[in-house]
């Protein structure tokens, strides 16, 4: 008789596991907009994409909300947060 592999099942509790860990390091079912919001909120403080960040922030929010199977509402929150700090900010040095 051969020695057979073991026979591992995909559906276990490790595979629920390791999709949540690959759901944070690859932008795997998560909305584009969110991905866009959360690297131009990381780039807001040059000020001119804050408003960027802003906005692809609230189109994130709503794509997540209307398709069940996207993620990434903590990337498109920072780029609100990051957006509206740092939007504001530019508009204070331009009115200044």
């Amino acid at each position: 008789m051969e020695n057979q592999p073991p026979v591992i099942n995909k559906k276990s509790k490790n595979s629920s596991e390791s999709d949540a860990a690959m759901r944070i390091l690859l932008p795997v079912n998560r909305s584009g907009y969110s991905i866009a919001a959360g690297y131009l909120g990381l780039i807001s403080i040059l000020l001119i994409p804050a408003p960027f960040a802003l906005l692809f922030g609230f189109l994130g929010i709503r794509e997540i909300k209307n398709n069940d199977e996207k993620h990434g509402m903590g990337r498109a929150i920072f780029g609100i947060a990051m957006g509206a700090i740092f939007s504001i900010l530019l508009l204070w040095v331009i009115i200044r």
